[in-house]
């Protein structure tokens, strides 16, 4: 290149869908030391290029879909390297040094869609991982070391592999938030480890030989779990265990042998989606009609009539989405038409006859699916009667006989005409010399007459339509429109699969955030929120979001924009909506499985201006709590905020002390000093000094921080509550 001079500037580099085999790779990379983040995607590449030994700040690097079959290089010099993908490749297990998971910056590590036979050597040493996906490889066992050490994984996919047990030490993952089994022949494992996961919120087995026999019993330890799919399985009903999962929004029960449905399913009042298809279901119960939050439910490919439909199924408010194809439906219930909020409603291959006529009341539906169900006749149409009457159902009888009544037309004429009408030569002489019979006038005169009705009721509307199409098109409506490619943004994969996909703005472009830190937004940056949703025929349906921080930058909240506008335009989605720190819709907080939480300050630079050193804002937080409840409460930064009975951890941006009281449990010290961990590593980036020590011993920082004097001695309060169960206590003993 010939001004080498700005790629020190560099912050990030996309060369996907490059040529850089047979040693093409371009040399001046080597000079972009400042190299945060680099995409190599579908480039050829074979072997890993030594270049990248000289990128000392390189945080995140992808891989993915190349033909590497070993990854020795340069990439164990990497020291600040967060993030690895290496997915769809040829990597064998001797492929992979055990030096690469020495690396204390590596939290995100993808290995999926290789062909690996089994776990990297060396994996467990990677203590700061906290995503990690072995999925569709080969791999057959898993060593019991590696969840000894590998315990803050929050995210964990092992799906497709050659699985039939996991290692009892999988109970140590105590954080872990998502488990993915999928596709594994795990008919032997019992997942007795299962109910010691208590930070779990995602379960999915598919197709991992699950029976009655081989679920826990209870799964009332896992709180917190919201998403659990059980499908292509050998369940005969739905297991007991999972009526204690109070917290369940998203259950998948497809294709098990599923004949019969319990009362007890209204435990679930906070489910909103529920798939039985492809069971032998006969009927649902009543108890169904009690999820108040239930906005898809799918039962194709069962055994249903009407009587199978429970009557009050219009208590559904919130039903957006009702398919139950393939069944043996010959009417639906008039309750399913009262559910306001329905979409989709698909009947298709069943027996219909017909439908209630509510069904015309539906005003938000958008799909409607009846083929398949030869002998059905729609029901009436309501109108509206002049002056505001209300509704009136009319049913037409299009037969000429009838017409011809209804038109004033002699019996005898009538007569006359339909044993014309039987005999096929005289019909035939009628079309041939192609003059107006007694019947053709007839009918010309219903069909005027009708015509007339339809005009007077809905001439504005005719008359609008008549217009449009003689109103002249602009010239360039006929131009075709030329392709756009934003590839150089968003790569293929992008709104292909069901999941959450999150870009921030950096430099101008979007850079994909990390799985980790969905939902953490920090003030000074703009966000790409994507939605990416399976509908009822396995089409997918896109929600995209752009957020804008309170302190956000012209540049940053223009580019969110125009990213977003992009990115609709890539998947053909409807439309993006925007937010505003403070001003979020609720199905954007929606999107989230916790409140989003804002961060102060800026974690990517403004592509106008580089940002050096950030700011950090003092912070001092109570950790209390018991059990699974544990967690953070900010309180005043002063020393009289401080109990003996709690564990307090100071936030000071590279230096976080942690002030363990007296009277403190162990539990919370040892929560306090994950929470801690946690937020040096999500948002330090692993630099922030984590200094722990008891009352008495604190440095003098900590007590300059609170605003103590030193030469004070200073006795943390309690509370009065605190004070009065003293003396009574006192008095008792």
């Amino acid at each position: 290149m010939a001004n080498t001079g700005l790629l020190p500037f560099v912050r990030g580099v996309d060369f996907t869908c490059n040529d850089f085999s047979d040693d093409k790779f371009p040399d001046a990379i080597r000079y972009m030391t400042g190299l945060q983040w680099l995409r190599l995607d579908k480039t050829n590449l074979c072997d890993i290029p030594e270049e990248l030994g000289k990128l000392m700040k390189l945080e995140n690097l992808s891989l993915k879909k190349n033909n590497l079959e070993k990854l020795f290089g340069e990439l164990t010099e990497l020291k600040c390297l967060r993030s690895l993908n290496v997915r769809h490749n040829k990597v064998k297990t001797s492929g992979i040094p055990a030096e690469l998971f020495h690396l204390e910056e590596l939290t995100t590590l993808d290995l999926s869609h290789n062909r690996l036979k089994e776990v990297p050597e060396g994996l467990e040493k990677a203590k700061s991982l906290l995503v990690l996906n072995l999925s569709h490889n080969r791999i057959e066992t898993i060593p019991p070391t590696l969840f000894v050490q590998l315990t803050d994984l929050l995210f964990l996919d092992l799906s497709h592999n050659l699985l039939e047990t996991l290692p009892p030490q999988t109970r140590r993952l105590a954080n872990l938030q998502t488990l993915i089994l999928n596709d594994n022949p795990l008919g032997v494992f019992q997942l007795r480890q299962l109910p010691s996961l208590q930070s779990l919120e995602t379960l999915h087995m598919r197709n991992t030989q699950r029976t009655l026999a081989n679920l826990p019993t209870s799964l009332e330890t896992l709180s917190n779990l919201s998403d659990v799919d059980l499908s292509k399985n050998a369940l005969t009903k739905i297991p007991d265990a999972l009526y204690t999962l109070l917290s369940l929004k998203r259950l998948n029960l497809s294709d098990n042998e599923i004949s019969e449905l319990s009362a007890a399913m209204d435990t679930w009042q906070k489910l909103e989606s529920l798939n039985l298809s492809r069971n032998n279901l006969t009927s649902l119960p009543a108890s169904l009609c009690k999820l108040q939050n239930l906005r898809r439910l799918h039962v194709d490919d069962n055994k249903l009539d009407f009587e199978g439909i429970p009557s009050g199924i219009g208590k559904l408010g919130a039903l957006e989405v009702f398919s139950a194809a393939n069944n043996l439906l010959e009417m639906i219930p008039e309750g399913l038409c009262r559910c306001g909020a329905l979409k989709k409603l698909n009947l298709s291959c069943n027996k219909l006859i017909t439908l209630p006529d509510a069904v015309h009341l539906l005003s938000d539906l958008e799909s409607l699916q009846l083929h398949g169900n030869p002998d059905l006749v729609m029901p009436p149409k309501p109108v509206e009667r002049p002056r505001g009457a209300g509704l009136q159902y009319y049913n037409i009888d299009f037969s000429l006989q009838a017409q011809l009544q209804l038109a004033g037309a002699a019996s005898a004429e009538s007569t006359t005409t339909s044993s014309v009408k039987s005999d096929p030569i005289a019909r035939k002489l009628r079309l041939r010399r192609g003059r107006p019979e007694p019947e053709q006038k007839d009918s010309a005169l219903i069909l005027r007459g009708m015509q007339e009705q339809a005009n007077t009721q809905h001439g504005d509307n005719v008359l609008d339509q008549r217009h449009s199409e003689l109103k002249p098109k602009r010239w360039d409506e006929s131009l075709e429109k030329p392709p756009l490619d934003y590839s150089e943004f968003f790569d293929e994969d992008t709104g292909q699969t069901p999941g959450l996909q999150v870009w921030e703005i950096e430099n101008f472009i979007p850079a994909p955030v990390d799985e980790v830190a969905h939902g953490k937004f920090f003030e000074g940056d703009c966000y790409i929120v994507l939605k990416t949703a399976v509908e009822e025929q396995g089409q997918l349906s896109w929600d995209i979001h752009f957020w804008i921080g309170s302190k956000a930058t012209l540049d940053k909240g223009a580019c969110a924009a125009m990213h977003a506008v992009n990115l609709r335009n890539l998947l053909g989605a409807k439309r993006t909506r925007r937010h505003e720190q403070g001003d979020e819709s609720p199905e954007f907080m929606a999107l989230f499985p916790t409140p989003p939480v804002y961060i102060q300050g800026s974690h990517t630079p403004s592509g106008f201006f580089t940002v050096d050193d950030p700011h950090y804002v003092t912070r001092l937080y109570r950790v209390h709590g018991a059990g699974n409840s544990i967690h953070l409460e900010p309180v005043a930064v002063r020393a009289a905020s401080l109990d003996p009975r709690y564990v307090f951890v100071l936030d000071t941006g590279l230096i976080i002390y942690l002030w363990y009281g007296k009277k403190a449990k162990n539990t919370l010290k040892s929560k306090a000093r994950l929470f801690a961990e946690k937020i040096n590593k999500e948002e330090r980036k692993n630099k922030a000094e984590l200094i722990a020590e008891p009352p008495g011993k604190e440095p003098k920082s900590f007590w300059q921080i609170l605003g103590h004097e030193e030469d004070v001695p200073f006795v943390p309060e309690v509370t009065i509550f605190h004070k009065i169960q003293t003396i009574i206590n006192i008095k008792i003993f």
